[in-house]
């Protein structure tokens, strides 16, 4: 009787321990399987084309070979073939970058080979600079505020251009034409014929009235400069100059300079994200070196939300909120005027920039969607693992119970 109490008092316990065990052994295999899959696919990753980031798959260890004489002088070879194409690879890459480390200083990306090499002006040519400072202007303060510094604003302009501000200015760098400013709301402006002075005044009323604005340095160096003239034909632009017909009024070479002035906005808008792009890529260049030489990402799961973010970020401005993709609806009745801006755009490069500025943001989204996965892995494997600690605690309670 005390034998078949004693049976029925421990036996329930021995069946929870090892329900328990076997409750610890599945977990247990269930995290090492899901850690070398972890693994494997935060190693294995196809490299990434055209964008600085080269990640590049880690192959599997070779299992162990029996070496014979034969196979030892193959691997031998290979091996001083190897050793001898790395060292003629790293003398060229010395003697095309110089010294190993040495950052060269990058040329502008929007300036045309065509336009570096120019002559001096002649004496009627006439020169149009556009300028990106920032994300935003408040154009009705801003409007405003050059009337008070004695500006006159155009008002004989389509309404449905609405995200321009022209103004006019008697202060003209030449006296073959008049001095005209086209201000975006998108964060650029565009000058035609103004004098130097009066384009630094214009720069520092516009500090007043940005939106996010940009790097004093980088404004001057992305710009786009273009000269122009007036003469006979019709207007168009022709190996780097715009030309104007003489013949035409006032208000219709305001029109064909708006046309320009929009495609140039969109390229000097375009060169500050390229540069934005730039830095981003920079600033994860070491990871896909880290997963290469397997060492550990120090990232957190914050910073890499935070890189997200400024990459979703970039992506926005320049496929969403901006005419980069699409022909604005200003040109769809203006087939003359949708000429002039479609030429000047082929000729600034704008869709290959936008192209390649996508590729490049995509190897940059999948290389960051890389790194979210591996912080969900590791966040999942780290509480499989608390649970297994917690099932091991249970299990020894129970042998405690049953033991003592």
């Amino acid at each position: 009787m005390y034998k078949n109490s004693l049976v029925s008092v421990i036996a329930p316990r021995l069946y929870q321990i090892c329900s328990g065990f076997c409750r610890l052994f599945m977990l247990m295999c269930r995290c090492s399987l899901s850690g070398i899959q972890a693994t494997q696919q935060h190693l294995t990753c196809s490299p990434l084309e055209g964008s600085h980031l080269h990640i590049w798959g880690v192959c599997q260890r070779p299992r162990f070979e029996m070496l014979t004489p034969l196979n030892l002088k193959s691997k031998t070879w290979s091996l001083q073939m190897r050793l001898q194409s790395t060292t003629t690879a790293s003398m060229s890459v010395l003697k095309q970058g110089g010294m190993p480390g040495k950052r060269t200083f990058k040329g502008p990306r929007t300036k045309q080979p065509s336009r570096t090499s120019q002559p001096s002006l002649e004496e009627d040519m006439m020169q149009c600079i556009a300028y990106a400072t920032a994300d935003q202007y408040h154009l009705p303060t801003l409007c405003h505020d050059l009337i008070a510094h004695g500006f006159v604003e155009i008002k004989e302009f389509p309404r449905d251009a609405s995200n321009v501000l022209v103004m006019g200015t008697e202060n003209a760098a030449k006296p073959y034409d008049s001095g005209t400013i086209f201000i975006f709301r998108e964060g650029s402006v565009v000058f035609w014929n103004v004098e130097e002075k009066t384009v630094k005044t214009v720069m520092r009323i516009l500090e007043q009235h940005e939106i996010q604005p940009y790097e004093v340095a980088l404004v001057h160096w992305e710009n786009e400069e273009i000269s122009y003239t007036v003469g006979e034909g019709n207007s168009k632009l022709h190996r780097g100059i715009f030309l104007f017909n003489e013949e035409l009024d006032y208000d219709q070479v305001v029109l064909e300079k708006f046309a320009f002035s929009n495609a140039l906005s969109l390229s000097v808008k375009l060169a500050i994200w390229e540069v934005s792009l730039d830095n981003f890529v920079e600033s994860i260049q070491s990871i896909p070196e880290m997963l290469k030489s397997g060492q550990r990402v120090k990232l957190s799961r914050a910073e890499v939300m935070q890189k997200i973010g400024e990459l979703f970020s970039l992506r926005h401005c320049i496929n969403l909120s901006s005419d980069l993709l699409i022909t604005p609806d200003f040109y769809w009745d203006r087939e003359d005027l949708e000429q002039l801006y479609d030429k000047t755009c082929q000729f600034l490069n704008i869709n290959r920039r936008v192209k390649v500025v996508n590729e490049k943001l995509q190897h940059c989204t999948e290389l960051t969607d890389l790194m979210r996965n591996h912080l969900s892995e590791k966040h999942s494997l780290r509480l499989e693992w608390m649970i297994v600690v917690l099932i091991a605690i249970e299990v020894m309670f129970e042998l405690a119970r049953v033991i003592f």
